[in-house]
This record gives structure tokens, sequence and C-alpha cells, in this order.
């Protein structure tokens, strides 16, 4: 069966998986949408583990993988109760089917929020475990001797009695018709052997990726498909006025040009005659409702915002009268950011065919539900009307997550626009990506702070920014009177005790479009904090690892990874050695604990050079522990880049990068040497695609501060 068919029947799931799947009663590429799921869906391994007749095990993972490693946890979680042969399991993207796979802290179906390892992990334990218990009862029936005298290893069965052993696939097609047992009996950590395991559990998807067998929604191709690229406004907030599509309807291979709602979509037979064709439209835009300013008079509202206190989001004591109280020393900082792309080697892409009954989609769906939803709503069909399936995609850093499936609904808009039956794949050139928005959104954050008696006695924080919570299918679930939790997530509050403290946010309006960046509001809040209260320990005279640990009594794993990474870095304080220092930070997000410290030098340019980073992380249970490393050394990487150099700059509302060559990232001589240590913990398994992100630009900051430089108030350090 091909990548690229657009039918998958129970015949050929049945074919695919052999002997059984055990209860599936759904066809696995076909499957029909369900709405949201009413409560956690049931414990259930017939809607994640198949047995073949070969023995193999395949995993259906319900989060989408894009690089962060799911595939690999989820299938390392169920493959470990039910005790079978690693290199015999497989992963395949599970249908959109919310009621089958929704994701049990979001109540949907999506990858977000560093919750794919968190939510499954009970889950595909218990049902690892049912299945295992099911080919046990099947083997003990056949060989007729007790379940209790058989033991399971590698995905053999043995019975040490009479000697004999199978594979899981022989047994595989009586345990399918056997009820589902009521209870199991999980592990005990200790006897684990893929858990935690350092070496044994190579990533599933790397072999596919790197010899290329792998499909991307960029890889989409079907016959008579029409390639789909769109001319939007230069300006946010901007309509099309009117198009006239003469002279692109002449470009070779061009086929139609058709409006849609948020601009003129051109279908070639293609990709180059579609971007030649849309060079050849004659446009006009109305701006009256779109964004006209520039990066510089935005900030300026925004600071002159933060002046004043906005709306609460966290506060104890009476942090105010304490700052106008006499006595102490009163310090005051304002942090400036930028909009920032995700720019990730993938741009948006899917592919869609519309029969004139049911919508089949196939693309990199970060929230199969929310893009399920979208794409019924613009053909005025039932979500069981359509189907979704989840590609492979090139990275995500939240641009796939979108609040209101904006690419799912433009990519039916395209397809709708054309006669039924047109396969489309609609693609978003880098620039179009770049330019299209939904943009980490630009903050502004000014902190006042007192220092008495060698201790941070009070703290006020007031930022401004947009929320993109508010408006969109997510604010019923984020917003609480009004507070989008997400603009001060890492702020509201803190990892230290300071008796005083308020913490306030305005929500500020444009129509400039923004939404999920890896480590959300961490990103921003992270730096800003931890940059702030290096500076306050500075005026108090302390250590900025002693002096941190000092204030996080309440907070233990905050302070053990803080101690684990001084450790690890041999930390002697900041003191310029050689040209270089070394700056701390220490940040929770998405319930996990990351420390790091970055030794730092200044060039005679003046622009920072990271040479080492060390990081320490508390996530809980370790299920890979290689995964773990490879999401905190590519959020450092991440992180650098960005803090560096990254700015979406607008001018006039118009953006003035469009790819990497203004769009500046990281380059490979620049990446940092990076050390880092898991810290072990039988809490349940928390985040880890972004936690590695927020504490590296404060590190690199407070690093440049002990070396007598000018702490970064503004970001990218490094400004064009």
């Amino acid at each position: 069966m091909g990548s690229h068919d657009l039918h998958l029947s129970r015949r050929d799931a049945l074919m695919g998986a052999g002997a059984l799947v055990i209860g599936l009663c759904l066809p696995l590429g076909g499957a029909k949408a369900q709405g949201a799921a009413k409560g956690p869906p049931p414990i259930h391994p017939n809607a994640f583990i198949r047995i073949g007749a070969d023995d193999s095990v395949t995993i259906i993972s319900k989060h989408i993988e894009f690089g962060q490693g799911p595939y690999t946890g989820l299938a390392t979680i169920a493959a470990e109760e039910l005790d079978a042969d690693w290199s015999k399991v497989r992963v395949e993207s599970a249908p959109a089917n919310a009621a089958l796979y929704a994701n049990l802290q979001l109540g949907a179906q999506l990858t977000g929020g560093s919750s794919a390892i968190a939510n499954s992990y009970d889950q595909l334990r218990r049902a690892g475990a049912m299945a295992r218990a099911m080919l046990v009862q099947a083997a003990a029936a056949e060989w007729k001797v007790p379940a209790t005298e058989l033991t399971v290893e590698k995905g053999v069965i043995s019975h040490g009695k009479s000697r004999r052993s199978s594979g899981f696939g022989r047994f595989a097609a009586a345990a399918a018709k056997l009820p589902m047992p009521k209870t199991v009996t999980l592990k005990d950590p200790s006897a684990f052997t893929l858990i935690g395991n350092d070496n044994g559990v190579r990533r599933v998807d790397s072999s596919a990726k790197s010899t290329g067998r792998a499909t991307f929604s960029i890889d989409m191709s079907a016959p008579d498909m029409l390639t789909v690229v769109v001319a939007r406004s230069p300006r946010f907030g901007g309509k099309l006025a009117s198009f006239d599509a003469t002279e692109a309807l002449k470009v070779r291979g061009v086929v139609a040009v058709k409006p849609i709602s948020n601009g003129v979509a051109v279908y070639a037979k293609g990709m180059w005659p579609a971007i030649k064709g849309r060079k050849a439209l004659a446009l006009s835009w109305d701006d009256s409702k779109a964004e006209m300013r520039g990066t510089e008079e935005m900030l300026a509202d925004y600071r002159e915002k933060t002046k004043s206190p906005g709306l609460s989001h966290g506060a104890t004591g009476k942090a105010d009268a304490v700052l106008a109280a006499a006595g102490g020393q009163v310090i005051e900082a304002e942090y400036l950011f930028p909009y920032l792309a995700h720019a990730t080697m993938e741009p948006l892409d899917g592919f869609i065919l519309w029969d004139g009954t049911t919508a089949r989609a196939r693309f990199g769906s970060q929230g199969q539900t929310l893009d399920q939803a979208g794409i019924a709503k613009v053909f005025g069909i039932g979500m069981d009307k359509v189907e979704i399936e989840t590609l492979l995609a090139g990275g995500s850093f939240g641009r796939r997550a979108q609040t209101n499936a904006q690419f799912a609904v433009e990519l039916a808009e395209v397809a709708k626009a054309m006669p039924v039956g047109t396969p489309v794949k609609l693609v978003w050139t880098r620039e179009d990506d770049i330019h299209g928005g939904y943009y980490r959104p630009m903050f502004a954050h000014r902190f006042k702070g007192k220092v008495d008696k060698g201790r941070i006695t009070a703290w006020a924080h007031t930022g401004a920014g947009q929320s993109f919570m508010i408006g969109s299918a997510f604010e019923p679930f984020a917003v609480k009177n009004g507070v989008d939790a997400t603009m001060s997530e890492g702020a509201s509050k803190l990892l230290y005790a300071i008796p005083d403290f308020r913490c306030d946010m305005h929500v500020m309006k444009s129509p400039v479009t923004t939404s999920f960046w890896r480590s959300v509001g961490h990103t921003h809040t992270g730096y800003a904090v931890e940059c702030f209260v290096d500076q306050l320990l500075a005026a108090a005279g302390q250590d900025p690892v002693e002096g941190r640990l000092a204030m996080m009594g309440d907070n233990p794993r905050a302070a053990g990874v803080l101690r684990a990474v001084a450790k690890l870095a041999g930390w002697k304080g900041p003191q310029p050695s050689g040209g270089r220092a070394r700056g701390v930070a220490v940040v929770e997000s998405f319930s996990s604990y990351v420390a790091q410290i970055a030794e730092v030098s200044v060039g005679d340019n003046g622009e920072p050079r990271v040479h080492k980073v060390w990081a320490a992380v508390d996530c809980g249970v370790a299920v890979n522990p290689d995964v773990i490393r490879a999401q905190i050394e590519g959020g450092i990487g991440y992180a650098l880049g960005h803090a560096l150099y990254a700015e979406v700059p607008l001018v006039e509302g118009i953006p003035a990068v469009s790819n990497f060559n203004d769009y500046r990232s990281l380059r490979i001589n620049e990446m940092p040497e990076i050390e880092v240590f898991i810290v072990k913990s039988a809490e349940a398994p928390t985040g880890i695609g972004e936690p590695g992100v927020p504490p590296l630009a404060p590190a690199v900051a407070n690093a440049m501060a002990a070396l007598g430089q000018k702490r970064p108030a503004r970001l990218p350090m490094v400004r064009a």
C-alpha cells in the first residue's frame, strides 16, 4: 500500500496488521471523525496497539511527530508494559478521532503544551498491560497451562515447565476474541527495561527520515493534483479590494485563479508556475482596518501602557506600599521583546480532496479536532465527514497549533473553490510563512523591586502585549475573568518567596496575528523575571546561585535543578576569568524544571559569544533520556539564535524580513558546547519539548552583566 493512496479500508488495515488488530472497530486510515470527547476516553488497547502475525507491534500515536519525539516516547511506554521486542516496534499516526484520541490534558485531539508524554503515560501503560494480559491468556488457553506459569520477554511468551515459547503473532488472533481484562497490574518502575533506557531504545522515526522514505506534506502528490499558492495582503488586517488575473492566466501551467476569504488563490500544475502566476496578478488591497503602525510606534504605546498597572494576574502582600516606603534600595528595569516567527524547516502545506460528500485531508495537523471543525464549517458538513491523516511535519515550534484552524480553513477554501474531485496541495513559501504572522507576540515588561538588608522585599511587574487566546477557540478554557494566563505564565507566580509581590498585564490590540511560540509566555517572562532577579541579587550583594536557592524554600524541584547545574558546571560564581563569565537562570515551564549556566565572552564588535551551556532538567520519569537531551540541546540552539539575532520588525505595518537571509538564525559554528544532566525523579513525566528554551537567553544576559556589559533590555541582543 503506497504512502499516497487516498483510501485506507478496514481490509487494508487487517492486511497490514497480519493476524490481529486488537479490537479496533474503526478503519485506521479513514476513521470517521468524532466530536470532542466528554471526559477521558476509555483506556483501551484496541485503539493504540496492533499485533501482526509476523510478531510486529504497531503503536498508534495520537500525537503528531514533528521532530520532538512522541512516536518514540509513546511506543516506549506501551512496549514497556507489553514486554515487546523493541526491534519489532513500529509507530503509525492515529486517525482524527477525539472520542478515542483526545489529549487528556487539553480535551481535544491536539499536540501542544509539551503534554504528549505527560497525558499518555498512564493511558499507554495500561493499554500495553491489557494487551499483554490478553496475549498471555490466549497462550495459556492454547497450551492448556495456567497463565501464571507464563513469562514474557522481548516479545516472546514462554512456558518454562514444558519448554514451549512463541512470539506474539501466534496468539494474536485468539487474543482478539477475548474480553478486555477489567484490571491489570502495572510494572514496578524498578523492573523497567525500556523506560529510562539510555542506549537500547533507538528513535523509531530516524531511519525513514535519514533515508528519505518518510512522507511529509510537501511530498504529497496525486494524479491531476494542482499546486496552490495564495496572494495575501501585505498588511495584517488588509482585505482584498479587487484583482485582475489576466496576466496570471497567461502563465504556462496556471489552471485557475480564485478569490478566497483572505486573498487570491492561484492553481497550477506545479509550484513554479503557481508562484509565477501569483507574481503576475494585479492586486488592490483595502487597508482601512489594517495595522499601519511600525514596530517603534507600537513599542512606544506598549511602554507607555506599562507605566500604570493593568489587570491583576497575581498578588501577595502590599508591593506598592513597600516600594513607596522609606528605606532600602528601589531598582527599576524594562524589557522589550519583538515579534518572532517560527521559521520551521517545512513551511505550512497540506493536501485535500473534496468528493462532494467527504473531505479527505493529509497534512501535519497539530490540532486534529480544531482542524476537522474548521474544514467542516467551510464545506457545511459534519465533522464525521472530515477525514484527516496526520503526516510527519518538518518542525512546528507552535506554528501548526493555530488557535482557529486558520491553515485548515484556507486548505478547505482552496478545495471548495474548484470543481468537486479536484485534488489540491496548498503550499506556503517561507516568505509567505514569515510574512504571514501568527508570531510570538511583541511584549513590554516593566519592573520595580526593592532590596533591603541583603534581601529582596518587594516586586512589582506590569506587562503589555497581545493575547492570542482572547477571541480564539481556546478562550473558554484559557481565559478567566479576562485574564489570559499564557501572557504571564512564569511571572504571575514566581519560584522565589518574595513577601510583597504583584503582577499585572495590559491586553494590547492589533490586527497582527499572533499564536503559540515554543514555550509560549515563558519565552519572554522567563527572560524578564530571571534577568531582574539577577539584577536584584547583585544589588543585594548575593551570589546568583546561592541567592536564588535561599528564596526557593517552597520549590524543592527548582532548587534541585539549580544545585545540579551548579555542580555540573563547577560553579564558583559569575566572576570573569580569561575574558569569559557565567550567567545562570532557572525556569519552570509545563511542570518541568530547567536550570542553565551559560559561559559567555564578548567580542570586539560587542556581540556575545556563547561557548558552553550546562543544563539540568527535572521532567519527572525520564521515558527516553536521549530524546530529553536532544530536546534540551535543540531548545538551547533555537533560543540562542532567536535571542541573539531574530525579530520581525514592521515598517508601516509590513514585515521587513522575508527569509533566512534577513531573519537571522543560529549558524552551526555558533552552536555552543552543551552538557545536560537529567535529575532522577519518580514524579509523573512532564513536558520536555519546550522547557529547554526559556532559561537560555537570561543566562546569557546575566553572564554579559557579569562581564561588565549592559544586560540587554531589548531583544534581540544583536540588532540590525
